[in-house]
């Protein structure tokens, strides 16, 4: 396969390809499409017709996406094989799963009915691998798709037919039986493993005696052809050698595979073979060497093969050791006239290359054969491979052996994290810019299971840096065309005749200080820069965001120049592009230590008016920074040998925005993180790594499990609580009282939910046959009782959950208030974050001694969750909210660290004075409200005594109840109760009651008083804040983004926490699940970690990542909940949907055929009566073209539709006009580019020219990937623009059409182009319902207004059909004049200017020629940049 074999995105097919008169659709028309009955496949069309076409064509894979969309495979291919099919046949089912995986598009389901007729196809594709008369492009092709099966073992029917090509038997073609007896004796286990695969093969018959010597033989078959492979420079033997070191990196990336393949590749001394090879000296053939460089990382991987347990420092210094020790035995004892220096040198010499190499040179090259064949090494290849054993290769061989490498953790360590011109466009970057599929690329992939968390660790810091430079790269770019630097008249010298918000010109920055090295160190402890910023000429708003620069901030120096040329960049071929292809020449990054005025004083916030109202412009700003000190070192070096002066030339500093720009510190952490003994939890350790039983951290595999839980207000009846237990007997702990009510206490938990053992394969094997019999029904014990009077005062009173949980919530609930691992599956409007919120509550009160960190993806996703925390009884002093996304919070209080030390500051006041009161009821002498040390002592001399006496007269046998109420001795401070304390009629036993609930309320006055004294006795409002959230705060929310940012200052407080809940898991990507994971150090070697609760929907959107190369091939957009679901974990499934109307909800009940609805969305009345002004709850509106024109592109990626534009905007008008709120309407697209244009026609067609009153701004404009997660309880109606009109774009990814068309609770009105979707079958099932309705107009009604009395079931309402933007803008202007005309005279009130609730603030469109923000609000800087409807 040439480097041409694929075509790249911009070839892909559109709607004109699938539906015109091309040669594949005639031929998919002729042949399998439109027909409902099972064709026959004839061989003439399958190699005439499609194969001898694809093969001219060198297997374009434009023609492979069209056929690919045609169902070539689901309705034509799969469904005629079988054992006589041909072999072209079976190439192109193999070839088209390819591009189905490539696409993120279901693989194997279509294979799953059928699985004997699927292993002979995978046994027939395995055969052809190893066909020496294949072509290399066609094995090429072959070993793709056997890489994508090897990817997907989690499905049972791959991994039946993978297993046995990686199994122990592979051990047959090692060297000798010395090197396995050596395995065996270190491991005894598997040499009863091998044991059992030789008695295996020996009672089989000879068919599949046959079938094992081809498992066995298959993978050492592959290896001897690449090895002979490794001689022949032809590219499309590159392109296949390529290919098959990619397979094998992925084989050598997880246990299962890696486990027995790892010992055949060292024993066959593959990487000494392939750095000798012509191959691998090729002068262009940097990939190849680069993906060898992967493969030699994971084949020297510190780990143990058998156990997968990962070697310490030590243990691997140990090993190391032992090597050499052995290598300098063997010399001494065989060699001993030659080699005695190096016998007796120490380690430090002779695990050095060059030096090992010298003391080796006086050994003859017979001798040297004998020394390799001594230490075990392999000296001895089949004549096919082409292998000669010289000299040269033997002394490989050993050098290898036994050189110190570096290990992960120091490649990690040296590693820069600030980006320099040459790490920006580095070769290995750059490969990634274009990438197309054609060519493997040379970056780690994120799999099902990781050898050890090192080595997440280590993949995950990897492709974080490569994608977070390729977004500065691009950021720089950008921002260097926008300057539009020129030759100045001065020569060198550089002018701008551009301009760009995100940099200023400057001139050289001044080096104020270079610190000396710290001990043991060679750079600069430090370099300090200052850099002038002439702010005159910018606007305010601008300027203001230069001054809002925060410490650790990171920004660019460039030196700029005129651009002289551009190249352009391809899947590593082109010749790639440099720093002066864009305009710049350096590039360095520095972080910033604090901005400066003029005079040299930190600038404080903006002042106000100085004279007569007049502000002084501000002129000069002085901005210091630290530079990377190991690249200062680097630029010295380079000065001193008369190479360029780096700083000299820089004359730009260039910022980006603050959420996009935190990959620094999180890059840090990783590292940290990767270099620290951090583990994850023990209980937890396997499942995260993918291996051993899945269900192992739930809690009925733990053994801390409880068997008795506090539910409090989880269950609102006696009757919820049978409805919530299926299956389960409910017993009265106490039997004389059948009928119980709220709060319960269940037991016999872990018994009622304990799993019976798995049998062994043997017994499940042996069991086939007999009757399983059926489990006994389990019992739970349920007790009560009365919850504590907590004072005579409303506020006293607890808050209670009012949510009448489904059987499958409280299933969640019961597992998430145990220890041990839950993941909840929540589709779209199923309450999952009341199910996060109930455990909370459960574990809040039930361990008040643990405390529990809340994370999300977002702000706004964190926020709702945290805004129902707080209607919840939990003490708002518990609460803490971290990060910028607080001040969003829709709450009277502040929960940041900041606001909440305040408000305990508050709250002393407002105790202290109720202090006071008790004094004067007690008559106490002094000032006892003076302080909390005042107060606690007045409680311990005055009030505690009161107490004392009180009890000793209640407990007195002959107190009358009269006596007992006039003994009480807070009458006086009772009396502004709102109801008489003791009343007339009241027994004994509730005045008792009441004297405990009134001392309850005064004993939390003195609870409070103490939590509050640190901060009475702390000055600094640093210390205050760090108290708080080291000591007091029990339930914290952040973002996972702030984790990673604030991770090592956190630990380093000595934070700690024992539960972790994460809402929307499944849009967080990996790496941002596992550090929260560790956002404390260790205790006694162990994370305290007792809960995780991780709430997502894998079939909703993943983590948003821009790069193609990094989404597809490396997985990058993988989150922790999807890979344990595909791992098999086990998850509850939230089954009722109580948000949309259940029309609504059938429209992708398809995605979730399980869910059902609520009563109340079938009796509630809103979700009964009609939409007022509209024919149907949801409409499908086809849009023809707009001026002549569907969608277009003004820039790359920025796709939009204008007639959909207009649309959706006069159908806001026309809902406005009816009186519908503002505020419970949001318009939703696809792409970020029709986001901005909907918002720009918005403000011209509804804010300006004073119609703001009259119409104003929904409640939000946003794009789909940024709507999931937000709340949807306040939306009525939803307008969606699907952009799109020549082909679908990435809505072919489900997930992201179920949040679509999930988002709406009464009305869905969805703007598209009807041909383009109805073509595409994986979104078949989707539109199915939306196109059993009218297209072709919108149908409106006429004479309602919001909201409407007709019920949604009228059939007789008459529609008025909307016919075009053109006839629905006309009748919106008509509607619009007489209203006018309406309240002109008075007939009408102008309606009230609505608040509009939610405005999209998640981004901002910059126009660049004005130098000011065109957007809503600034955005958070906490968070990452997203680019929506990248494809």
């Amino acid at each position: 396969m040439s480097s041409t074999a694929f075509s790249g995105e911009d070839g892909r097919p559109n709607f004109a390809d699938l539906e015109g008169d091309n040669e594949w659709t005639q031929l998919a028309r002729k042949h399998w499409l439109g027909s409902t009955k099972l064709k026959r496949v004839k061989n003439d069309v399958v190699k005439i017709g499609i194969w001898d076409v694809l093969e001219k064509e060198n297997f374009q894979y434009r023609s492979l996406l069209i056929l690919e969309s045609l169902q070539l495979l689901e309705s034509y291919l799969w469904p005629g094989y079988d054992d006589s099919s041909t072999n072209h046949h079976v190439l192109l089912i193999a070839i088209l799963v390819t591009v189905k995986n490539r696409e993120n598009l279901q693989v194997w389901e279509i294979f799953n009915e059928d699985g004997q007729r699927f292993s002979d196809f995978f046994r027939r594709v395995l055969s052809m691998s190893l066909d020496s008369s294949l072509a290399t492009p066609i094995k090429t092709h072959v070993l793709s798709f056997l890489i994508c099966a090897f990817q997907s073992l989690d499905n049972g029917l791959i991994r039946k037919e993978c297993a046995p090509l990686v199994s122990i038997s592979l051990w047959q073609h090692l060297a000798s039986e010395t090197a396995r007896d050596g395995k065996f004796e270190r491991h005894p286990q598997l040499k009863k493993a091998w044991r059992a695969a030789t008695k295996r093969y020996d009672a089989a018959d000879e068919p599949t005696q046959a079938k094992l010597r081809f498992d066995r033989a298959w993978l050492y078959t592959l290896l001897l052809d690449f090895l002979s492979r490794l001689q022949n420079l032809g590219t499309e033997n590159l392109v296949y050698c390529e290919r098959f070191l990619e397979f094998l990196t992925d084989l050598e990336s997880q246990l299962p595979t890696r486990r027995y393949v790892n010992t055949l590749i060292k024993d066959l001394n593959l990487l000494a073979l392939i750095r000798l090879s012509p191959m691998f000296n090729g002068a262009d053939n940097g990939l190849f060497r680069d993906l060898f460089v992967l493969l030699r990382h994971f084949v020297n991987f510190p780990i143990d093969d058998h156990t997968g347990a990962q070697h310490t420092q030590i243990q691997s210094s140990e090993e190391h050791s032992a090597n050499l020790a052995r290598l300098q035995r063997v010399s001494l004892k065989r060699f001993k006239e030659k080699l005695t220096i190096l016998a007796l040198s120490n380690y430090a010499v002779i695990d050095k290359r060059e030096e090992l190499e010298a003391l080796l040179e006086p050994l003859e090259d017979s001798e040297l054969a004998s020394l390799a064949g001594i230490l075990g090494f392999r000296t001895k290849y089949p004549p096919a491979t082409k292998v000669e054993v010289n000299r040269e290769l033997l002394l490989e061989i050993v050098l290898a052996a036994h050189e110190r490498r570096k290990t992960f953790r120091e490649v990690m360590r040296d590693l820069s994290v600030l980006p320099t011109e040459a790490a920006l466009y580095e070769p290995t970057l750059l490969r990634n810019e274009q990438y197309n599929g054609s060519r493997s690329l040379a970056i780690p992939k994120l799999n099902l299971q990781y050898l050890s968390t090192g080595d997440f660790l280590w993949r995950s810091f990897f492709l974080f840096r490569c994608e977070s430079f390729y977004e500065i790269r691009k950021d720089i770019e950008e921002t260097i065309k926008r300057l539009q630097p020129q030759h100045g008249q001065l020569p060198n010298s550089v002018r701008f005749s551009g301009f760009s918000r995100m940099a200023i010109p400057i001139p050289k920055p001044a080096i104020v200080e270079v610190a000396h090295p710290k001990v043991g160190q060679h750079k600069p402890a430090f370099v300090r820069a200052e850099i002038g910023l002439d702010v005159s000429r910018l606007a305010d708003a601008v300027r203001r965001e230069w001054e809002t620069l925060r410490p650790d901030d990171v920004v660019y120096l460039a030196s700029a120049e005129p651009t002289e040329n551009a190249r352009d960049l391809t899947n590593g071929h082109a010749a790639y592009a440099t720093s002066h292809d864009h305009g710049f020449r350096f590039l360095r990054a520095a972080e910033v230590e604090q901005m400066l005025d003029e005079d040299g004083h930190v600038l404080r916030e903006t002042s106000g008016a100085d004279v007569n109202g007049f502000v002084r412009r501000p002129r000069l700003r002085r901005l210091l920074v630290k530079l990377d000190a190991a690249t200062y070192k680097i630029d010295a070096a380079r000065k001193i040998e008369g190479k360029a002066d780096v700083y000299e030339s820089v004359n730009v500093v260039i910022r980006r925005k603050g959420r996009e720009n935190n990959f620094k510190k999180i890059l840090e952490t990783i590292r940290t993180l990767a270099s620290s003994d951090v583990p994850v939890p023990d209980w937890l350790q396997e499942v995260f790594l993918g291996y051993g039983d899945p269900t192992s951290a739930t809690y009925t595999k733990l053994s801390n499990h409880l068997d008795k839980v506090d539910f409090r207000d989880t269950f609102l009846d006696q009757k919820h609580l049978e409805e919530s237990l299926p299956g389960k007997i409910i017993e009265p702990a106490a039997l004389d009282e059948p009928n119980i009510s709220p709060p319960y206490v269940l037991e016999g938990l872990a018994e009622a939910s304990s799993a019976a053992p798995r049998p062994s394969k043997k017994r499940r094997r042996d069991d086939d046959d007999v009757p399983q019999q059926q489990p006994l029904q389990k019992s739970i014990r349920v007790s009560t009782y009365q919850p504590p009077n907590n004072g005579p005062y409303p506020t006293d009173a607890p808050k209670t959950n009012q949510v009448r949980f489904t059987p499958a919530q409280v299933e969640a609930i019961m597992s998430g208030t145990q220890p041990g691992l839950t993941v909840i599956v929540g589709p779209p409007g199923t309450g999952k974050t009341d199910v996060a919120t109930q455990i909370i509550n459960n574990i809040y009160h039930d361990f008040p001694s643990q405390r529990t960190l809340l994370i999300a993806h977002s702000n706004q996703a964190l926020n709702q969750l945290f805004q129902k925390i707080t209607n919840l009884d939990i003490d708002e002093r518990h609460l803490l909210r971290l990060g910028h996304g607080e001040e969003d919070l829709e709450t009277d209080v502040s929960y940041s660290k900041h606001g909440r030390v305040e408000s305990f500051l508050d709250n002393r006041f407002q105790y202290l004075a109720e202090v006071d009161r008790l004094a004067t009821d007690l008559e106490a002498p002094g000032a006892h409200g003076n302080s909390c040390e005042t107060a606690v002592y007045f409680n311990s001399a005055y009030v505690a005594p009161a107490w004392s006496k009180f009890w000793d007269k209640a407990n007195a046998m002959d107190t009358s109840t009269f006596d007992l109420v006039e003994s009480f001795p807070f009458h006086r401070y009772f009396s502004n109760a709102p109801q008489p304390l003791f009343i007339p009629e009241a027994s004994k036993d509730q005045v008792l009651e009441i004297a405990r609930g009134c001392q309850r309320h005064i004993k939390r006055i003195f609870t409070e008083l103490e939590d509050i004294r640190p901060f009475e006795i702390l000055r600094s409002s640093r210390d205050k804040a760090n108290y708080l959230l080291i000591k007091e705060a029990r339930i914290i929310a952040m973002t996972s983004t702030h984790a990673a940012i604030r991770r090592q200052e956190i630990a380093e407080l000595g934070f700690h926490y024992d539960n972790i809940i994460m809402e929307e898991a499944a849009q967080i990507t990996e790496i941002e699940n596992f550090i929260p994971l560790a956002l404390q150090n260790p205790k006694d070697g162990r994370l305290p970690l007792q809960r995780v609760v991780l709430c997502g929907d894998h079939l909703q959107n993943s983590p948003i990542v821009q790069n193609l190369a990094f989404r597809q091939f490396a997985n990058l957009e993988q989150s922790l909940f999807l890979r344990l679901v595909r791992l098999g974990v086990p998850t509850i499934t939230l089954d009722y949907q109580g948000r949309a109307r259940p029309s609504i909800a059938e429209l992708y009940k398809w995605r979730y055929p399980t869910v059902k609805n609520l009563p109340t969305v079938l009796t509630e009345a809103q979700y009964l009566h009609a939409n007022a002004g509209f024919r149907h709850e949801y409409q499908f509106i086809d849009v023809p073209d707009y001026k002549g024109k569907g969608e277009y592109q003004p820039t790359s990626h920025y796709f939009v539709n204008e007639g959909e534009a207009e649309y959706a905007v006069a159908i806001y008008q026309y809902m406005r006009l009816l009186g519908y709120p503002a505020s419970k309407i949001s318009i939703l697209t696809t792409y970020a580019g029709q986001r901005a244009l909907i918002r720009e026609i918005l403000m011209k067609n509804c804010v300006e020219q004073g119609r703001n009153r009259l119409f104003g701004l929904p409640r939000i404009v946003t794009t789909v990937d940024k709507y999931q997660g937000e709340q949807n309880d306040c939306n009525l109606d939803i307008i969606l623009s699907l952009v799109r009109t020549t082909r679908i774009g990435y809505l072919r990814d489900i997930r992201r059409l179920t949040v679509a068309l999930s988002r709406a609770r009464l009305g869905l009105y969805i703007l598209g182009r009807r041909d383009v979707f109805e073509s595409s079958p994986e979104v078949r099932n989707a539109f199915s319902l939306l196109f059993q309705r009218p297209t072709d107009a919108l149908l409106l009604t006429t004479g309602e207004m919001f909201p409407a009395g007709r019920m949604l079931e009228d059939d007789e309402v008459k529609a008025v059909e909307m016919k075009g933007i053109e006839h629905l803008g006309q009748y919106v202007f008509e509607i619009t004049r007489a209203k006018i005309e309406s309240f002109k005279q008075g007939k009408e009130k102008p309606p009230v200017v609505e608040e509009v609730e939610k405005v999209d603030t998640m981004d901002e469109e910059v126009d660049e020629g004005e130098g000011q923000i065109v957007g809503d609000v600034a955005e958070d800087e906490e968070e990452r940049g997203d680019i929506d409807g990248i494809e």
